[in-house]
């Protein structure tokens, strides 16, 4: 097969926290041939950095909440558990943002951080990705209220035992994609983390 697409038409349709463009396109079909002209939405607001936060001298995770309003019709409400997470702006780098979100959301420094998966977060609708990265930090001194006031942020800071975060799981209290990736992902590298992490060095 041939991939390839072709853009017909493309024009914004809205600007504000994020961009709409709608496309007039055709694309290239398994069966062959090309398909009909297609009108498509194309959702833009940047690649984010998320980032799963691992003190492996207590085993432990730090996640916030903060009120989301796609959640407003959830049973469970409209404020979700998270990961500290945040739009990497022109001209910065992964580090970049890693360590601006981390002290603006959390109030922490990272000591260490591994690369975990970079994806895109809804390929149907929206061209942002997700570097998702696991970071060493220190969550004695984690806890309360964090964020940006002028961005209307009011973030909470939980620290959580590792042997409860199967629970974030089978309750359904995670909602959100992101962190069940991480987290599952802790799970599968739980005890290799917490050993080549677990020393002196990566202490503040």
């Amino acid at each position: 097969m041939d991939y390839k697409f072709t853009i017909k038409q493309q024009q914004r349709s809205f600007s504000g926290f994020f961009t709409l463009d709608t496309l007039i396109l055709t694309h290239a079909l398994f069966s062959g041939g090309v398909s009909k002209p297609l009108q498509r939405e194309l959702i833009y607001r940047g690649n984010a950095v998320a980032i799963l936060l691992y003190d492996p001298d207590n085993d432990t995770i730090v996640i916030i909440e903060q009120f989301r309003v796609g959640a407003i019709h959830d049973p469970q409400g409209a404020w979700v558990l998270e990961l500290v997470a945040g739009f990497q702006e022109q001209g910065e780098s992964i580090e970049d943002v890693l360590h601006r979100e981390l002290e603006e959301e959390a109030g922490l420094v990272a000591t260490r951080h591994e690369s975990i998966y970079s994806y895109y977060s809804n390929p149907a609708n929206s061209s942002d990705r997700v570097q998702l990265i696991c970071a060493q930090v220190d969550s004695t001194k984690a806890g309360g209220i964090h964020g940006i006031e002028s961005e209307g942020e009011d973030i909470k800071v939980h620290v959580i035992p590792y042997q409860q975060i199967d629970d974030l799981l089978t309750t359904g209290r995670l909602s959100s994609a992101t962190p069940i990736i991480a987290i599952q992902w802790l799970q599968l590298n739980h005890e290799r983390l917490r050993t080549a992490w677990s020393d002196s060095d990566g202490r503040q």
